[in-house]
């Protein structure tokens, strides 16, 4: 059990959705507000002054998701041990956080993790995806119960799946990052998707990274791919591809769920082998 989810069990906090302005103000007493950023990428802040504390959250991205995240990343930080040595070590009051997965900053890495299981925790978020059915439908029903961003909700979906499964997030035609469910990383010959390469041509997420009305009017795309578009390996297994735009963000998320069953089509492959004619030369 993570920090985040061993601190909800021990608040005794017992139904989703989970507030984290609750969390800040009533249970660890630290103020938060509401604050414009205009310094791009900086989601929120952690602030100290003698004793107190206070916690303000970015607005210049219209989504309670993204807020409730960014106010559950400074709990993380303040919470995390070390991190208060790291973003606000003595003599300074302020640090700007960039949430969403987006930093290759460690400690800012570890609050993200921290936010997605503080607000999604376990066994509650568990018993909840086991309701929610498959792919995107599912993300966006455990988003409205935990009141959670898209993003947010479809990587914590992707870390407690028991499926193979992908969450891809792209801009501008490059994939920013990816996470793999555990079955998908255990099957074999596989690639893993390196940040900052491009997305695989000829797929629907390719595509739709080329309309940028499309990622601003939040539309979605339902299409099927090949495992081999995305992670390489020897096996031509079909793929659910789901992607859907993410409005002013910028950004196009996509869920990708294996159709065939890797097990039978090895089991195909080993048959076909057995029965292909061998000749002596």
């Amino acid at each position: 059990m993570g920090i985040a989810e061993q601190f909800v069990k021990d608040k005794k906090l017992s139904e989703l959705p989970i507030d984290p302005i609750h969390i800040a103000s009533n249970l660890l007493h630290i103020e938060v507000v509401a604050k414009d950023s205009s310094k791009k990428g900086v989601s929120g802040m952690l602030l100290r002054l003698g004793d107190q504390y206070a916690i303000a959250y970015a607005t210049h991205i219209e989504s309670d998701g993204f807020q409730r995240f960014s106010v559950a990343h400074e709990i993380g930080h303040f919470l995390l041990p070390g991190h208060m040595d790291q973003v606000l070590p003595a003599g300074t009051t302020m640090h700007e956080s960039r949430s969403g997965f987006v930093s290759e900053d460690r400690y800012e890495l570890e609050a993200d993790h921290f936010a997605a299981g503080l607000l999604m925790p376990d066994p509650l978020f568990s018993k909840a995806m086991n309701k929610a059915g498959e792919g995107l439908r599912a993300v966006e029903s455990l988003a409205a119960l935990c009141q959670t961003s898209l993003t947010s909700t479809a990587l914590r979906l992707v870390q407690c799946s028991d499926v193979p499964v992908a969450m891809v997030m792209s801009a501008g035609g490059r994939i920013e990052y990816c996470f793999m469910s555990g079955p998908l990383k255990e099957m074999r010959g596989l690639d893993w998707i390196r940040k900052n390469v491009p997305v695989p041509a000829g797929t629907a997420t390719h595509r739709f990274n080329q309309n940028p009305k499309m990622i601003a009017q939040a539309a979605r795309v339902d299409a099927t791919t090949s495992i081999q578009d995305w992670f390489g390996g020897h096996r031509n297994l079909n793929m659910t591809e789901e992607v859907v735009g993410l409005g002013n963000y910028g950004k196009v998320l996509t869920i990708l769920s294996l159709i065939d069953d890797p097990e039978e089509y090895d089991e195909k492959e080993d048959l076909e082998e057995s029965w292909t004619p061998r000749f002596r030369r």
